[in-house]
């Protein structure tokens, strides 16, 4: 028996740790996965059915296979991650990153400066970050500056070239911002002791500036050196000041990273926190557009890999909301309660705030883009078959005695189509009945547009419980419809909705976007009948008892409405009177009327 290329690459796979690559027939390279078992991994491609239309097709074009053995699973993560960033194969999750984040660089020199900067140069200088806002950094560099006395010139300020009076001190030093290092003002070694300091503060740790600070102060106090004191005093206030607005939690966590992961059906969004002394250093959240379907899991694994790679993170315990498998290097806590909890729950925040924004932002600048989400998600929410471009909605809540009136309003990618908006009178049902006269509507809508051959919607909501539905559907039925285009009822509390021969409803979450689009059909629905009703019901109050007698018309109608207010006082009204209004012969026709009767 003879086996095709890609069968014999299957077979030999190793049952070890690593990375596998497949390419098309072209030989380009389309999907980059990670396993703990290769033979395993890439086997289940090939003999699972793949409830994902995507994956699927990925499969169909694999045409071979490579892959790459790794000494452990975190050696397997960080080679995947740094292939999808080097090769973006059509099928992987996007990781592509152009922004140049700023960073605090202490440069590496005699008194050195203390500034931002977007290049890293290895020169042996200190640089802290990347920072995920330059208003950080800003506000460090502000708070550094008016603690401590740093020069901002770019001189070389050798010992020779000091002690040779190279340079002389600038505006800087007479403004009190500068101890003036360039005329030998200040030693190296008190320059040192400030520097020091500054790389502590950015590590979070204010404790040990606080209490150099405070024994500084209490030193001037005892030598009645008052103003000096003042001074050290502000400084500790301002220190103080910014610790508590940046102290989130007990200061014992430090050097923790927290990643929280929420998604929709198109996009992951991953948060990132960095603490050190209980303070947030860091803080991102990275959007990645989803491919195969991938859960949460898997994308959250390849978030923390590219954030901890990006962000140079060296810390040693990360907090998630549920187990991760990074090798044993890291430290994985899943918190349940306290402190940690309390910035486990901080960090989802983060990331569902930066979802809303991105929802906005969408809505204006990728209105497709929002459309096609919402689409998915309401395909997924409502468990059906496929997307509901097309919805049309039915009202006939207000049918009440007279007049009775249906509404169908339509919408088309989440977003109200007027034009398609249609009014029903009731033609078949004598009196106030709901369920016949839905059965009605239903049936006249659809038999016209099969008819006309018009595109049929997705989804047919029907505003009202269990018989409305059933009613619904006899029409559905009859026109051989049923199963062909999803139907869904709504009951008066909106979140329930209900499903043909299913007694148990759907319950929504409150705050999901589908439930917005459905609670918006509703409500134009309800509108839209009303306003119908209410002007049928306008029009039929002419038609009153007075237009019945013989010779009496609309106009003649109007005119004595328009007169006597009412048709109570036209019935009471004297001849003469009427004769004003309508002239004689109208006039005795309604007198005699009334009178005559």
């Amino acid at each position: 028996m003879s086996h095709s290329p890609l069968e014999i690459q299957l077979i030999t796979l190793p049952e070890q740790p690593g990375v596998y690559q497949y390419f098309d027939a072209e030989g380009t390279i389309i999907y980059v996965g990670k396993a703990k078992n290769l033979k395993k991994r890439v086997s289940s491609y090939f003999t699972k059915t793949h409830d994902n239309g995507k994956t699927r097709v990925l499969v169909k074009k694999i045409a071979s296979i490579r892959h790459i053995v790794v000494e452990t699973e975190t050696d397997a993560l960080l080679l995947e991650n740094n292939l999808i960033k080097k090769h973006q194969p059509r099928y992987n999750v996007m990781l592509k990153d152009d922004k140049s984040y700023p960073w605090i660089c202490i440069k590496n020199e005699r008194f050195p400066r203390v500034f931002s900067t977007r290049r890293v140069i290895k020169d042996g200088s200190e640089y802290f970050g990347p920072y995920t806002s330059m208003k950080t950094v800003s506000t460090l560099l502000d708070l550094i500056k008016e603690i401590y006395h740093l020069r901002t010139c770019n001189f070389h300020l050798s010992e020779e070239k000091i002690d040779a009076g190279r340079y002389k001190v600038c505006l800087e030093y007479h403004l009190g911002n500068c101890k003036g290092p360039c005329e030998g003002l200040e030693t190296e070694a008190e320059y040192s002791q400030n520097i020091k300091a500054i790389k502590e503060i950015l590590k979070g740790n204010f404790k040990d500036s606080l209490s150099q600070f405070k024994s500084q102060m209490k030193q001037y106090a005892a030598n009645m050196q008052f103003e000096e004191a003042q001074k050290i005093k502000e400084k500790i206030e301002v220190l103080e000041n910014y610790q508590a607005k940046s102290t989130i939690v007990n200061p014992k966590i430090s050097n923790v990273d927290v990643f929280s992961i929420v998604s929709d059906e198109t996009y992951g969004y991953v948060n990132f926190l960095q603490l050190s002394y209980g303070s947030i250093i860091r803080s991102h959240t990275l959007e990645i557009k989803k491919k195969l379907d991938e859960t949460d899991l898997e994308l959250l694994e390849l978030a923390i890999i590219e954030i901890r790679q990006r962000f140079h993170s060296k810390s040693k315990e990360i907090y998630v909301p549920f187990k991760v498998d990074l090798g044993e290097d890291v430290k994985v806590t899943v918190p349940q309660l306290g402190d940690k909890k309390h910035i486990l729950d901080l960090s989802i925040r983060n990331a569902k705030y930066y979802r809303m924004e991105r929802f906005k932002q969408d809505k204006i600048v990728d209105p497709d883009r929002h459309a096609n989400r919402i689409m998915a998600q309401m395909k997924a929410d409502l468990r059906l078959h496929e997307e509901p471009r097309h919805i049309e909605c039915f009202d006939n809540s207000n049918i009440q005695g007279t007049n009775p009136v249906a509404a169908c309003v339509v919408f088309k990618n989440g977003k109200p189509s007027k034009k398609d908006y249609r009014h029903f009178n009731i033609k078949t049902v004598e009196g106030p009945d709901d369920f016949a006269s839905m059965e009605e509507v239903v049936y006249r809508r659809y038999k016209r547009m099969l008819d006309e051959e018009q595109s049929l919607p997705q989804l047919i909501i029907i505003d009202g419980g269990k018989g409305q539905l059933s009613s619904a559907l006899k029409s559905l039925e009859i026109l051989n419809l049923r199963g062909k285009i999803a139907i869904i009822g709504i009951a008066k509390r909106l979140e329930e909705l209900f499903y043909p021969n299913d007694p148990i409803p759907l319950y929504l979450d409150k705050k999901s976007e589908t439930l917005k689009v459905i609670q918006q059909l509703r409500n134009e629905a309800h509108r839209f009948g009303i306003e119908h009703h209410r002007n049928k019901r306008s029009k039929s109050a002419l038609n009153t008892e007075l237009e019945t007698i013989i010779g009496v018309g609309e106009k003649t109608v109007v005119d004595l409405l328009k007169h006597f207010k009412s048709a109570k006082r036209i019935a009471n009204a004297k001849l003469d009177e009427l004769e004003q209004v309508v002239g004689v012969a109208r006039a005795e026709k309604v007198y005699n009327y009334y009178h005559n009767k």
